[in-house]
């Protein structure tokens, strides 16, 4: 493999990372939001990625494939005085768990910063044999 297939290994990665972390953000941002005037609450939507080959043989990078809704039912609280209530008197949440989400987003980011450092030091190695016949 070239030494230049690696930024675009690395950079394929960092892509598909920098999308999961988008993902969670919004995740996140709806984690306490209740159902809408459709009466559908919000579901948590997960990253799925998918091997990409990049060109030369052995080198393979990761693609977004897909963005898939949890079909998870969202909690339901007994709230009758609550706006958005139902004819029983639920309020429906959304399906994502703060927790999860946060493990994803620790995961995410350090694997954008780990794919990050493998450019560094791709570009590193770079300079040093260009500077070897100085």
């Amino acid at each position: 493999m070239s030494m230049f297939n690696i930024f675009n290994v690395s950079g394929s990665a960092a892509s598909a990372q920098s999308q999961r972390l988008n993902v969670v953000a919004s995740n996140l941002a709806n984690a306490d939001t209740v159902a809408g005037p459709d009466g559908q609450a919000y579901k948590a939507r997960q990253v799925v990625f998918q091997t990409e080959l990049m060109g030369s043989v052995g080198a393979a990078g990761v693609r977004v494939s897909t963005i898939q809704e949890d079909q998870t039912q969202g909690r339901r609280v007994h709230d009758p005085k609550h706006p958005g209530a139902d004819a029983e008197g639920y309020v429906t949440y959304s399906n994502v768990n703060p927790v999860e989400e946060m493990v994803n987003m620790i995961s995410a980011s350090r694997s954008y910063q780990n794919n990050v450092e493998v450019m560094n030091t791709a570009k590193s190695l770079l300079l040093k044999t260009l500077q070897l016949g100085q």
